[in-house]
């Protein structure tokens, strides 16, 4: 396919649009969504569902797999959000990991550990 094909074809399949309807941003981490995709979706978005089916990957990834723009991924990922085909999943969390809580106050110990009157001439 030429470049100018190429480009008409991406134009088509995000019907001109250049923006994503959702906030995403390059390190977005993507996985399968709940609904099956539907019929006679495009090529390029039917191999952004296999890949993260495969594994979670994020849009920056995606892009440079399949060998797409990353506006133009982003805009196809947002679609697939839209369908539930694809989904943006909760962080894995180590077991024992404690809460975002505990795990500010022991760095917080530990900065104070090992800077101890930094603590005093801050507050």
């Amino acid at each position: 396919m030429d470049e100018t094909a190429s480009i008409v074809r991406l134009y088509a399949v995000t019907d001109g649009r250049t923006r994503p309807r959702h906030r995403l941003s390059l390190h977005t981490v993507l996985g399968p969504g709940r609904r099956k995709p539907r019929p006679g979706l495009a090529e390029e978005s039917a191999q952004i569902i296999e890949l993260c089916r495969q594994r979670r990957r994020p849009i920056a990834e995606l892009a440079g797999t399949i060998g797409l723009h990353v506006a133009s991924v982003t805009v196809l990922v947002s679609d697939l959000i839209d369908a539930g085909s694809l989904a943006v999943p909760a962080p894995d969390r180590a077991d024992g990991e404690g809460s975002d809580l505990q795990t500010l106050q022991a760095f917080s110990a530990g900065l104070r550990r090992k800077w101890p009157h930094a603590a005093a001439m801050a507050g």
